[in-house]
């Protein structure tokens, strides 16, 4: 009788918290629920095919998937500083504000949607998402230069 074979396992287990460190690029991160943890090398290539990508593109939009509002901002504000981007200002709902409603929301999942052209963002609550930052370049003079990127780690920037 033969002895059985021994194969690694398919997907990492818990175990295996530590990050994949083989080559990455953007293409390898399409059709992620959540970004995947990502060494330092992996990292700064990300971010180096990112910027040549962006460079491309007139304008953006972009969208967080993260735990709570303060992270999705901060990841906002860290990806406008790094890519060089004027602020986005936050839309308001009017004068409805109830702060309660605004305590609990804090630590909430969101997800925040940002437009360049429109010089804005919107946040909203959002369960069940993935985490991570998804960018999309607009060039209606150059389309092959259009394409999403992600989803990038929220702290990428950071």
């Amino acid at each position: 009788m033969a002895a059985a074979i021994a194969f690694p396992p398919l997907v990492p287990s818990a175990s295996d918290a530590r990050p994949d460190t083989s080559p990455i690029d953007l293409a390898a991160l399409r059709g992620l629920r959540s970004a995947p943890s990502l060494d330092a090398a992996q990292r700064q290539r990300l971010r180096t095919l990112l910027q040549q990508a962006v460079a491309r593109c007139q304008w953006f939009t972009l969208g967080v998937m993260a735990p709570d509002r303060q992270q999705a901002v901060a990841c906002l504000r860290a990806c406008e500083a790094a890519l060089g981007w004027q602020a986005l200002q936050e839309e308001s709902d009017g004068d409805h504000r109830d702060p309660e409603a605004e305590v609990a929301a804090a630590a909430a999942p969101v997800f925040l949607k940002g437009n360049q052209r429109l010089g804005s963002f919107r946040l909203r609550q959002e369960a069940g998402l993935g985490q991570g930052l998804l960018i999309t370049g607009h060039n209606p003079e150059d389309p092959a230069a259009e394409d999403t990127w992600g989803p990038l780690p929220l702290d990428l920037f950071a």
